[in-house]
């Protein structure tokens, strides 16, 4: 195998359990979110979005851990990293949660100015924040388990859960 395939293998598989993570987290999101907005003709993200955009925050995470803003505190008891990563990972989808709410209002009203006027003036808060609830205790979730993986190891972790692999003994 090339080294060049050998890496891409790599990011493909490092990529898929972020991926499933936020595919899972965001559907969670949508159903709550047409629950809340039924009836009032706002548009709802359809699956191939939701992937999409799963597979973006996906590649997003990984390449966030990269840098050394991120992994501040590698070597503190876990809840540095926690708190740190989720409030970094919150902060950047309550922003990606209000931008994509403006583009709604952007289609209707022609400029961003406007577009955010009116969605000042239209937005239901309570609904708007009742989504960023749900989704810092996503990340959060998201946030443990990755540093539980970083410290212990997939594999541990995962025996850890769903007990040793058969056939293994010990």
């Amino acid at each position: 195998m090339s080294k060049l395939s050998e890496k891409i293998k790599e990011e493909m598989v490092a990529l898929v359990p972020p991926t499933i993570f936020f595919f899972v987290m965001l559907h969670i999101l949508a159903v709550v979110r047409v629950l809340m907005v039924q009836g009032t003709g706002l548009p709802i993200a359809t699956s191939a979005q939701i992937a999409v955009a799963a597979l973006i925050l996906g590649k997003a995470v990984l390449i966030a851990d990269l840098l050394p803003i991120v992994n501040r505190f590698p070597d503190k008891p876990l809840v540095y990293n926690v708190g740190w990563k989720t409030t970094i990972y919150f902060l950047i989808a309550l922003l990606i949660h209000y931008l994509d709410r403006l583009v709604d209002f952007w289609k209707e009203a022609g400029g961003i100015a406007a577009a955010n006027q009116k969605l000042q003036a239209e937005i239901v808060w309570r609904h708007f924040w009742a989504i960023q609830i749900l989704m810092v205790v996503l990340i959060l979730n998201y946030c443990v388990i990755h540093e539980l993986v970083r410290v212990m190891g997939a594999q541990q972790l995962r025996g850890m859960f769903f007990g040793p692999p058969r056939g293994s003994t010990g």
